[in-house]
């Protein structure tokens, strides 16, 4: 049954599956620890629902084992972009078409594929990042990658650049024999954070990760952190990117012709000037709508204030006074930053 699985999901799209046990992870003990030391910053659901992400049994009784997928979103870089100056930095996950519309009709036909071997008495559910499942340590047992020292799953086959999803069953299947840590000495990933959000191998401080920052953090961005943004409106690769397996990373055929282009090297100028109708028109069917116009906004004022000149200017004069006071405070930083640097000032 597991290879009938295995090769109607390479069939659908998917680059690789493998399968492990549902019994709890060995490593649920430091994730409870990571709770306790409130690294998570605001995401108060990952507390909420813990019990569940460390017992798989609690979120569907009875479940035997776990069917894990990965989708590859590398794509060859083309070497005829052109950047806009300013631009802003959009992580690559989130330059397609929101990959959890693109997973979820290939992942609700292979469960029915599993139940159908299963028989009348088999129950399932999926997940593409949406249910309370410690979705990396269980790849890692399934073989499908492993855990580098920036918390991320590392495919041997696709690098760093994988979505993962996962079925979670009471068919029991023969589980696949686990993959290593094969990190070795290498710590580029740490070094590469801008904000030091990775203090040790294995370790990571989320209030000052730029994705939580950008993504999941919806009020004001701490003054201390923001002049370490970068360019970055939505997410962060740094780590990800130094990584020394990217190397043997391959383009995936599901995600490519759902790819953005106009989200590789986006205008900030032009993005500051978008209206509720215009970000929900650009962004409706991408991750990056999940930020909403003030939340996006509000980065983009960030990466000016780091990367604008006197041509950024009149377009955050006018952000200063726009009708979301989140808006206006970080369009009032930005103008500060680039009122700094001008050459007329010194």
């Amino acid at each position: 049954m597991k290879a009938v699985i295995r090769q109607r999901a390479l069939e659908l799209g998917f680059d690789d599956c493998r399968v492990t046990t549902a019994a709890p992870p060995a490593s649920a003990g430091h994730f409870s620890q990571w709770l306790a030391g409130q690294q998570h910053g605001e995401m108060a659901w990952l507390e909420r629902n813990a019990p569940k992400r460390m017992d798989p049994e609690l979120v569907l009784p009875s479940a035997r084992s776990m069917i894990l997928l990965a989708t590859s979103y590398h794509l060859t870089p083309s070497s005829s972009a052109s950047r806009p100056l300013p631009s802003g930095e959009v992580a690559r996950y989130a330059r397609f078409t929101d990959y959890h519309d693109v997973l979820a009709g290939r992942l609700k036909s292979l469960t029915a594929t599993v139940n159908e071997l299963g028989g009348a008495n088999t129950r399932s559910l999926w997940y593409v990042d949406t249910g309370p499942i410690l979705e990396r340590d269980f790849a890692q047992r399934a073989g499908l990658g492993f855990i580098g020292k920036h918390t991320n799953l590392i495919s041997r086959q696709f690098g760093n650049w994988i979505f993962l999803a996962e079925i979670l069953t009471t068919l029991e299947l023969a589980p696949d024999a686990p993959e290593k840590n094969r990190c070795g000495s290498c710590s580029r990933c740490i070094t590469a954070c801008p904000t030091n959000a990775i203090p040790a191998p294995f370790k990571l401080d989320a209030r000052r990760c730029i994705s939580y920052l950008t993504i999941e953090l919806k009020g004001a961005m701490p003054l201390e952190l923001r002049p370490l943004i970068g360019n970055h409106i939505y997410g962060c690769d740094d780590c990800l990117a130094v990584c020394p397996w990217n190397r043997f990373a391959r383009e995936g055929s599901l995600m490519k012709p759902h790819a953005r282009a106009d989200l590789a090297t986006p205008d900030l100028i032009e993005l500051l000037q978008l209206d509720a109708a215009g970000f929900k028109k650009k962004f409706a069917d991408t991750p990056i709508l999940r930020t909403k116009r003030r939340g996006f906004l509000r980065n983009v004022c960030v990466a000016l204030g780091n990367t604008g000149d006197e041509n950024s200017l009149p377009a955050l004069s006018r952000a200063t006074s726009d009708l979301e006071p989140l808006i206006a405070e970080h369009a009032h930083w930005a103008l500060e930053q680039i009122q700094k640097r001008s050459p007329a000032r010194g």
